[in-house]
């Protein structure tokens, strides 16, 4: 179902109150999503960005053209935003569009109220930046033109990125980017210090479990590491570099609801997402023990840590050999299972 902040979006294009780019002018488009109807008229070609390989293979089944990250530094004639869950990924990615936007270009953002935006408005509007609103299809589109002058909103919303433990980097919007999960710790704490063979970190976040589980089974031939979130990988990859350097290790921008992996593995860690909304759906979880099961080697083990009333144990019997209950505490629990 398309998200009604897309439609939102476009909608004060579509009805006259703003005017439309046209043929020959760059938009830059952060927070892609498929869905929406471009206006008659709305001409501009557009740059889409989206890290988040679900959406991001939402795109290219509706063929448009997106890519994880920012690319060069190419000025953009106006911006379109659509925000997320994670204030301060959205600000972040307002501050991009201040940077990457000409002066007068117009920014257009859209959200829900769940989602923040009207938190958001007022935020840019402490910044003096001149701020316009319209609300359709139960979500708000915010507007305003770069201003010239841009430099002490960017520094106010440009997100900074946060060092955990001393020695872990992450950024706002990644899992748990400001200290480590407690859950992760708890699997971390489990880990076989005999390990042998491939591995795989399904979910990798920004690298804790890869690291931790290099530390614990230094013997381990390589670690794939594999995530949907584009910026999350990225970390994870100067966290390896940073903290498990002697670890061989690969890294894998996919979607383990719905792409399987090429390699077969002798240990698989993770610590499952559970929601995309702020409603639990254990499917998520589900899929990706699914896609473990496929992705082991015959004998080989998976490792998950989860919370204690996510029901996993009957996908568990239904696809190992053998499983069982490691540890647990009041909030979360360790299985295991050999294929």
């Amino acid at each position: 179902m398309t998200r009604n902040a897309v439609k939102t979006l476009f909608h004060p294009f579509a009805n006259g109150t703003l005017d439309l780019p046209g043929e020959g002018q760059r938009i830059l488009f952060l927070g892609a999503e498929a869905g929406f109807d471009r206006p008659e008229g709305f001409d501009a070609t557009l740059d889409a960005v989206q890290p988040l390989r679900p959406l991001h293979r939402g795109l290219a089944a509706a063929r448009i053209d997106s890519r994880p990250e920012l690319g060069d530094g190419k000025e953009y004639d106006g911006a379109l935003l659509l925000i997320g869950k994670h204030r301060g990924e959205n600000e972040q990615r307002i501050a991009e569009a201040l940077l990457r936007t000409r002066e007068g270009g117009m920014i257009v953002i859209a959200g829900a109220k769940e989602d923040g935006i009207l938190a958001l408005r007022k935020r840019l509007e402490a910044l003096d930046l001149d701020v316009d609103s319209l609300p359709k299809y139960h979500a708000v589109a915010l507007w305003f033109p770069r201003p010239a002058d841009i430099g002490a909103a960017v520094e106010t919303l440009r997100a900074r990125a946060a060092v955990v433990e001393g020695r872990f980097t992450a950024a706002p919007g990644m899992f748990s980017h400001d200290r480590i999960d407690p859950g992760s710790e708890l699997l971390a704490s489990r880990f076989p210090r005999d390990a042998s063979g491939h591995a795989a970190d399904f979910g990798a976040g920004w690298g804790y479990l890869s690291i931790m589980l290099a530390e614990a089974a230094p013997g381990l031939k390589g670690i794939d590491l594999f995530e949907a979130d584009h910026n999350a990988l990225e970390a994870a990859r100067a966290n390896m570099a940073a903290n498990a350097r002697n670890m061989p290790a690969r890294f894998h921008w996919q979607d383990l609801t719905a792409e399987e992996p090429r390699d077969r593995f002798d240990l698989i860690v993770m610590n499952p997402p559970f929601h995309e909304t702020q409603a639990a759906d254990p499917a998520l979880g589900q899929a990706m023990i699914r896609m473990a099961a496929k992705s082991l080697k015959l004998g080989g083990r998976l490792m998950l840590v989860a919370n204690r009333g996510l029901p996993y144990e009957p996908v568990m019997t239904e696809l190992f050999k053998e499983w069982g209950e490691t540890c647990r505490n009041a909030r979360f629990k360790v299985l295991w299972g050999r294929k």
